[in-house]
């Protein structure tokens, strides 16, 4: 598995849920996993991907298109 995106819980639980719409089966961990799951839509939690995937999810979130309007 490969780091893909670190950022605030509310970001990388919707990213998980697209990248799995693309059949990338990700995965999100808290960055500190010592701290209390007290529901913190702002605690920082890593998105890891397989690294055969790395690229399509690459591709797909953060590769700017040039057919947008």
């Amino acid at each position: 598995m490969k780091l893909f995106f670190t950022g605030p819980v509310v970001k990388t639980e919707l990213l998980v849920v697209m990248l799995e719409k693309h059949d990338i089966a990700a995965t999100q961990k808290f960055v500190d996993a010592t701290l209390p799951d007290d529901d913190d839509l702002n605690r920082l939690a890593n998105v890891f991907v397989p690294d055969e995937d790395f690229e399509k999810a690459n591709q797909l979130f953060f590769t700017e298109r040039g057919d947008e309007l």
